[in-house]
């Protein structure tokens, strides 16, 4: 099962429990804007980044309207973690959270 969580929520943890924002965009779109202090994550790092991350800290995955996410957030729950997928990607958070940088 995919846990999924809305901007909201997400917000809500990434304050209270300090939750990684993993972001699986292109380079492009993550430098035009993304959640503040969320790691851009592709093939070439992924491995580096599951080996270092906290496996008791919350990760969140973010992609463009929340389609990708849900598989890759399943792939970081199989590596013990607890993941979610953001609900509607960078475009739901843009339009209801004003913390993209």
């Amino acid at each position: 099962m995919i846990n999924q969580v809305t901007p909201q929520q997400a917000d809500q943890l990434i304050r209270e429990s300090s939750a990684i924002v993993i972001d699986i965009r292109d380079a492009s779109s993550f430098a035009q804007g993304h959640i503040e202090g969320a790691t851009r994550i592709d093939n070439d790092n992924f491995q580096a980044f599951i080996e270092s991350a906290d496996k008791d800290t919350p990760i969140i995955v973010c992609c463009y309207h929340g389609n990708s996410s849900q598989p890759a957030s399943q792939t970081v729950a199989s590596f013990g973690f607890e993941s979610y997928s953001l609900q509607g990607g960078m475009s739901a958070w843009a339009l209801m959270m004003p913390s993209v940088k």
